[in-house]
């Protein structure tokens, strides 16, 4: 049975410690991208996403996340995806999209919860890096797991977004 996504029932309440899984994902990776090529990212890949899931070649076992490694001020990596009941087996091709597998990091990590719009996402991980600074942690990959699946008639503020770091002790 693979490890599933540590998504509390509720929200957390402030920032919480815990040990990452390595849990299986099938993902789209882009390197060296800016803050503003992700919303194409984010259309793009949930388009062809939704192909290979309705073809079912991709086997979704939790929400859709997104793990960014790197500075997300200057340019990082991104894997946009999901986490899989199974391991893709070879990369899977949608148009231009390439679906592969990876793995979420394991180990030390923090986290919290964002709720709301997703405008709102850079001062909740504000805090996050924050606390994690503040600790004497070095922060490592950073996730975000989109617990609401947002739609057009939704309100925005009902969004819940999980944020996880994983740690590292500063040397």
């Amino acid at each position: 049975m693979p490890e599933t996504l540590p998504l509390p029932e509720s929200p957390r309440q402030g920032v919480e410690r815990f040990e990452l899984a390595a849990v299986p994902l099938a993902v789209a990776r882009y390197d060296n991208v800016s803050m503003g090529d992700l919303r194409t990212l984010f259309d793009t890949t949930f388009q062809a996403m939704g192909a290979a899931i309705g073809a079912d070649k991709v086997h979704p076992a939790g929400p859709a996340l997104a793990v960014y490694h790197g500075d997300p001020s200057q340019t990082f990596d991104v894997e946009i995806g999901f986490p899989v009941s199974e391991s893709v087996r070879e990369k899977i091709i949608v148009g231009d999209i390439a679906i592969q597998n990876s793995w979420l990091p394991a180990g030390p990590a923090a986290g919290a919860t964002h709720l709301g719009s997703f405008d709102g996402l850079g001062e909740s991980w504000g805090r996050l890096m924050q606390d994690v600074q503040d600790s004497g942690d070095a922060p490592g990959s950073m996730v975000e797991i989109y617990v609401t699946e947002p739609n057009p008639d939704m309100n925005p503020d009902d969004l819940r977004t999980d944020l996880i770091v994983s740690l590292a002790p500063r040397e």
